[in-house]
């Protein structure tokens, strides 16, 4: 087969290149599982730029290098660093970069297809959960594990985890997903609706070759196999519905894990995972989610997420967490408040109050970042998210 690669650019972190009709996106930060830094989402946002009005470029695909992970999210410890020396200055730029990439990727006029090969977490959904085409493979280990370091599920994820109207066969395994922080293989990933169908990874090179030259689909179709098939087991998600459904229902974080104690072992065993988690970030993740299910579109569910992101990283928790998971890594976080019965209304209502340099707004079309800089500030920030 003749060789048509061109149009090879690399920037720190970054690869992009043309196969063909395919365009290529490619994180290379390997040492930290592809973690996002603000300049890698630049540089993706430049990519998708330039290739929109390509017409050499009939579609795009985002992957990882390596072996180990598409990307295991955004690169917090730097975050939480801003956070302390500027207030998070810097970390609300690059939020706001972040999520006009995500809503570009869920918008873009051709179809993005996004490998979730390895580990995919929190803002490794971002890049990939919008794509038109999300191929989970047998390695996957998918999930919002934010809730570990005193931080919500952001990035679209409200968005994508309540998709399923209340009261509808699975419509909480969101909710589960959401306030345990676990990850989650393959099967699991197409329950949830982070993830289409599963290619074995065994059979991703020939995908790739194949979107070269092939119709999204058609390429996807031909390699594409059931979730069951591509795993040892059938994943747990299906198996726990019901339970699910009826233990995760409501507004109350605190009256859900005492439903889950009084199920079985089964639900317990989540209660006891939910417990380790910070009270105050698993109830304001659930308040996310209850209204990212009544708004009109992602974009709406950006701007809310933008104004619990930039309160939510001020607060103790979040500097906490990550030191303990991450930094000093002896896993025992000392959460303020230690409790969810601790936890009152109008500390979860103060994380949705307008973000200290005013809200997100994103258009709802043609969605790009500017050339410049961060996306401009609003004129107010007292306008509703």
């Amino acid at each position: 087969m003749t060789d048509t690669r061109t149009e090879h650019v690399r920037t720190e972190h970054i690869r992009t290149e043309r196969r063909g009709a395919l365009g290529v996106i490619t994180l290379d930060r390997q040492e930290a599982l592809n973690a996002l830094t603000h300049d890698m989402v630049r540089a993706m946002a430049d990519a998708l730029r330039s290739w929109r009005s390509d017409d050499a470029v009939e579609r795009v695909l985002i992957t990882g290098a390596g072996e180990r992970a598409l990307c295991a999210g955004g690169d917090v410890v730097t975050l939480a660093r801003d956070v302390a020396e500027t207030g998070g200055v810097g970390g609300g730029a690059f939020w706001r970069d972040e999520y006009a990439l995500n809503a570009m990727i869920a918008r873009y006029p051709k179809p993005v297809i996004a490998l979730q090969h390895g580990i995919v977490l929190g803002g490794g959904v971002g890049i990939s959960g919008h794509a038109s085409h999300r191929i989970a493979t047998d390695s996957t280990r998918i999930g919002f594990p934010e809730v570990t370091i005193g931080f919500v599920p952001d990035v679209g994820a409200t968005w994508l985890l309540t998709r399923v109207p209340a009261g509808a066969p699975g419509a909480e395994l969101g909710t589960r997903a959401a306030l345990s922080g676990e990850h989650f293989g393959p099967a699991d990933a197409v329950l949830l609706g982070l993830s289409d169908v599963v290619v074995a990874q065994s059979r991703i090179a020939e995908l790739v070759e194949r979107l070269e030259t092939e119709d999204a689909d058609a390429a996807i179709a031909a390699v594409a196999v059931a979730p069951q098939a591509a795993v040892s087991t059938d994943g747990r998600l299906a198996g726990e519905q019901a339970l699910i459904d009826a233990a995760f229902v409501g507004d109350d974080a605190a009256a859900i894990v005492a439903r889950l104690e009084a199920s079985g072992p089964e639900g317990a065993g989540v209660a006891a995972t939910i417990a380790k988690r910070s009270p105050l970030a698993v109830a304001v993740t659930l308040e996310a989610l209850r209204r990212a299910r009544g708004l009109g579109s992602l974009e709406q569910a950006l701007a809310t997420e933008y104004r619990v992101s930039r309160n939510v990283s001020l607060l103790p928790d979040f500097a906490e967490g990550i030191r303990a998971q991450l930094i000093d890594k002896d896993r025992a976080p000392r959460w303020q408040p230690a409790s969810l019965s601790q936890v009152t209304p109008a500390m979860v209502e103060a994380c949705f109050a307008p973000a200290p340099e005013g809200d997100l707004r994103l258009p709802e079309g043609d969605l790009r970042l500017p050339e410049g800089g961060p996306l401009p500030q609003p004129t107010s920030s007292k306008e509703t998210a």
